[in-house]
């Protein structure tokens, strides 16, 4: 792994190593890999030029530290393209995960003026006011803030909103889901939403605000989600135009 005649920094061909062990299956997510004072008596170079790597590779996502415990191998992030509208249920069993959700609140509140005009409502009218924990096989994922007009949809419960909203509104609203307009921002987790979702404070997460319609046009719901982003990613396909 080591050559200390390449022009390369040693700290890089450590960081490379390891990377490939990772994604190589060699390293398996959740293992702890040896420690700082093993690594440099395994590969004879000092502890701070293993520190580098281990910090490089804790940065980019790959490894994440445990205080007390030691250094392991991060989860695998999910990914999700976007392409096509999908709930996060839908999502999460498209890669054989379980989906699920922790409803924080479930509460109809008047529209702000804000509100109003994202909803096509009158200022004042009753909305949903949602706030969920996305759940993957159990483990946070994103930190969910929705809000539906009451008018589109009266009979939402608080039971039905622990599954999935989307398929609820298709199968027994009868009302067919058309498009979403997505804005995709990086941020860092306030405190908050570091407890929630298990991270630390200022920790990077993927800030994600969306406007969904139905097939007449109208505005069905406004969702601010904050995804964790040492587990999620998204995808973008692009073709470059003639």
């Amino acid at each position: 792994m080591i050559n200390k005649h390449s022009p390369l920094p040693i700290y890089y061909q450590l960081e490379q190593g390891i990377k490939e062990m990772i994604e190589k299956g060699q390293l398996q997510p959740g293992e702890m890999i040896p420690s700082e004072r093993e690594l440099a008596e395994t590969y004879d170079i000092s502890r701070m030029t293993v520190r580098q790597a281990i910090n490089n590779l804790v940065n980019d996502g790959y490894l994440v530290r445990k205080r007390g415990k030691g250094t392991f191998v991060a989860a695998t992030k999910i990914e999700q393209p976007l392409k096509g509208l999908t709930s996060f249920s839908e999502d999460m069993r498209a890669r054989g995960m379980e989906p699920g959700a922790e409803v924080l609140d479930f509460l109809i509140v008047p529209a702000s003026t804000a509100l109003s005009q994202l909803l096509d409502v009158r200022e004042g009218a009753d909305v949903y006011e949602i706030r969920r924990i996305r759940l993957a096989d159990g483990l946070p994922m994103a930190l969910e803030t929705s809000y539906i007009p009451c008018s589109i949809v009266p009979n939402l419960t608080r039971e039905i909103v622990s599954g999935s909203v989307y398929e609820f509104i298709e199968k027994n609203a009868g009302l067919s889901i058309r498009s979403a307009v997505q804005v995709l921002e990086a941020s860092v987790a306030r405190k908050m939403e570091a407890e929630l979702l298990q991270i630390k404070e200022g920790a990077p997460v993927l800030l994600l605000q969306r406007r969904s319609y139905l097939d007449d046009g109208r505005p069905l719901e406004v969702v601010k989600s904050v995804y964790r982003g040492d587990r999620y990613k998204f995808t973008i396909e692009m073709e470059r135009g003639k």
